[in-house]
Parts: C-alpha cells; structure tokens; sequence
C-alpha cells in the first residue's frame, strides 16, 4: 500500500530503494523557504545499517504489511535466541543482530511480538515495562533526599539505570525498555 512521505511514523516498515526498511525516527520539518518535508531515520532490516532520507508530502512510499505473532523467549543458544510461537508452538531461532539492543531485557518465558515478513523475522517488540533487580547501588548519604537527586544503579542484566535514593540493592524495580529509564518499584 502506497503512503504518503508526510505519513511515515516510527516503526512503520516501508520499501525504500528496493530494500525492507524500518522507519527509527521522524521530524517533521519546515524550512523557512521552500516546502515542508519529513525527515525519516531508517533501519535497514537486512544488514542494520542506519540512513537518514527526505521525503516530500508529494512523494508515495510503499508501506509493507506484516504478520505480527506473540512468540514465547525461551533461551540463548550462541549468537542465537530461540522463541516459541504461542499458537503452533514451532520455534525460530533469531540472530542477536536482529534483535539489537532489545537483547538485555530478554528473560526466560518472557512473551514478545515478532513481526515477521514472508515468514522471516524482521523485529522484536518488547513488552513496555520490565521488573528486574538492583545488584549493585550506592548507599544513600543522609540530607541528600531533600533535593530531587537520583544514584547509579546496576542491574541484574548489567545494565545502569538512574534510580531514585531510596531504592536499596536487592530490590525490584521497573524499568522503561524505550528510554532504560526507571518507572517505579515493582510491587511484588
């Protein structure tokens, strides 16, 4: 289905120049003389390599449809990761490149969407929000709660999150998977 340059929004999947393209980031910008257009960050699908392009409100762009179907994570297998369809229970196996960063946040029976094209994957969608534990973080220095201030933190999947001082090692927080940014404690 044809598009128009103007409509393109983060994570729609558009041919571009005969190559499967993911669509990251779009402005919209209008510039003091001539028209408006849209500038679009786009993902190669294939070989993940970043492009940015111009489109005009005149210009047509196809849009590709594709079958999206929540899959199962069930665990690493070298540079693999295997999941399981929810509803034929066949499993795929993933390159660690298609997925990207998403990677750090896979947990074992965790459910994704994969959207997948001619029955290749292309994407992983991670749920919005995940729970994982505070390994490591500095104690809190007392006065330091009367101005809103925030502390490194390290979690169970090595990554560093800013948290608030009163979250303590051991504890259970959620995490943003768009932004790695803390949301709350995890209400266990």
């Amino acid at each position: 289905m044809k598009i128009n340059g103007n409509d393109i929004r983060p994570g729609n999947i558009i041919e571009y120049k005969n190559r499967l393209c993911i669509a990251v980031k779009t402005e919209h910008v209008k510039p003091g003389k001539g028209g408006a257009f849209m500038q679009v960050e786009l993902k190669d699908v294939k070989d993940g390599t970043k492009f940015h392009e111009r489109f005009r409100s005149d210009e047509a762009v196809e849009r590709v449809y594709v079958d999206e179907r929540p899959y199962q994570y069930l665990y690493p297998e070298g540079d693999m990761y295997v999941f399981m369809d929810l509803e034929t229970y066949e499993q795929i196996h993933i390159t660690a490149e298609n997925i990207g960063s998403a990677s750090k946040y896979l947990q074992d029976g965790m459910q994704v969407n994969i959207a997948l094209y001619n029955e290749e994957p292309i994407t992983v969608s991670l749920p919005d929000r995940v729970t994982l534990e505070v390994t490591e973080s500095e104690p809190v220095i007392k006065g330091q709660t009367a101005a809103s201030s925030y502390k490194p933190a390290i979690l169970e999947n090595g990554m560093k999150v800013m948290v608030p001082p009163y979250i303590d090692m051991g504890e259970r927080i959620v995490v943003n998977t768009a932004d790695d940014s803390f949301v709350e404690r995890a209400k266990d």
